[in-house]
């Protein structure tokens, strides 16, 4: 299974993200914002970012661009309540691989992760 980094500044979000998907058997890091994620991504060397949109101090589209600087190969899935086409055009843009509206459901985000990640993940 993959280690995957979730980025999000709701501790809430990040317990259902990690309980969904340690619960697939996946290994877990977190970042409840945008410098500590770019700062774990470094450390742990994830092969998937879960990463939310909306957070202080820095918002999700400029830490995937920062993610995608630092490494070309980088996979990010965005999650955001945000449901307007803009948003998810602006953040498969900036290099997202996927977009899951929150509130996020277990089965579409272990389906989002599997696609993503292709054999790696399984």
């Amino acid at each position: 299974m993959a280690r995957i980094l979730i980025v999000d500044d709701s501790n809430m979000s990040r317990r259902i993200a990690r309980s969904i998907l340690e619960g697939a058997g996946h290994e877990i890091v977190e970042a409840s914002d945008g410098m500590a994620a770019l700062e774990q991504y470094s450390l742990s060397h994830p092969q998937l970012v879960l990463l939310d949109l909306v957070m202080a101090g820095m918002y999700g589209i400029d830490v995937l661009k920062k993610l995608i600087e630092m490494d070309a190969n980088a996979k990010v899935i965005i999650a955001s309540a945000d449901i307007q086409n803009f948003t998810r055009t602006a953040a498969m843009e900036a290099g997202a691989a996927a977009f899951v509206t929150k509130p996020i459901s277990g089965e579409t985000l272990l389906q989002t992760v599997g696609t993503v990640l292709g054999n790696e993940g399984r």
